[in-house]
């Protein structure tokens, strides 16, 4: 099967195993990335205490007291970063809990959830199972179809599936050259490999944007966006 920008997907377990268990983020990179608070992300995955009260991970089954992220859940932070707002993300744990009964080990950087109609009626399911909130929910129903919500579909448009998992991702739809793939320059946003905050730190420092292409074998237009990239994200985190 192959997914909407045409990339074939299909389940191999032990290689998605392997890509979604690969710890190569820190927590401070998770809020960074995903333009969140700083603390969001350990609160995600390893849960928090207030008022007295301790609030299970969302992400997690548990908390495990790693200091390192792994990129399936990286890839779940993502999408839980859309919905950030006006309903606590705590109450989307036992949704979480029940799809990974059902679709393993990080669920929502799986390609089933959302590009079958039989994962997204399974989605829609667990949702109602579980009573959850209307504005967390993953999938709707519009016009008697079951679709994804709009905040699913804006993660599912940066994200691309192989062998049924999340293999790359984009941090933003405005510069979508920029990826952020396990399997390259440590997970960090880069193009072709070579990482934007390195390109960004040479343009500083006094390169033109046609030398850097010329240097590390880009195009123009890759060096441009890498840099605007990461002119978004350290005016996202200043703000």
């Amino acid at each position: 099967m192959r997914d909407a920008v045409g990339h074939q997907w299909h389940d191999n377990p032990m290689k998605a195993t392997t890509l979604l268990d690969r710890a190569i983020y820190s927590y401070a990179d998770v809020d960074r990335l995903n333009g969140l608070s700083p603390g969001t992300g350990k609160r995600w995955l390893e849960g928090h205490v207030r008022a007295g009260v301790f609030y299970e991970p969302v992400l997690r089954p548990e908390p495990t007291g790693a200091n390192a992220v792994t990129w399936g859940e990286m890839v779940e932070a993502r999408l839980l970063a859309e919905f950030r707002g006006r309903v606590s993300l705590q109450r989307l744990r036992p949704a979480v809990v029940r799809l990974r009964e059902e679709f393993g080990n990080h669920p929502l950087a799986h390609a089933s959830p959302f590009l079958s109609v039989e994962g997204r009626e399974l989605v829609r399911q667990v949702q109602n199972e579980v009573s959850l909130d209307p504005h967390l929910q993953l999938v709707v129903v519009r016009n008697d179809q079951l679709m994804l919500d709009l905040r699913t579909q804006r993660f599912r448009d940066a994200v691309s599936y192989e062998d049924g998992v999340v293999v790359n991702l984009r941090p933003t739809g405005r510069t979508p050259e920029v990826l952020m793939d396990p399997q390259r320059s440590f997970g960090q946003p880069s193009v072709r490999g070579v990482r934007t905050d390195v390109l960004a730190e040479d343009y500083r420092a006094g390169e033109s944007i046609e030398s850097l292409a010329d240097l590390y074998d880009l195009e123009l237009m890759q060096v441009d966006q890498a840099i605007r990239y990461e002119l978004i994200n350290s005016a996202a985190q200043a703000s």
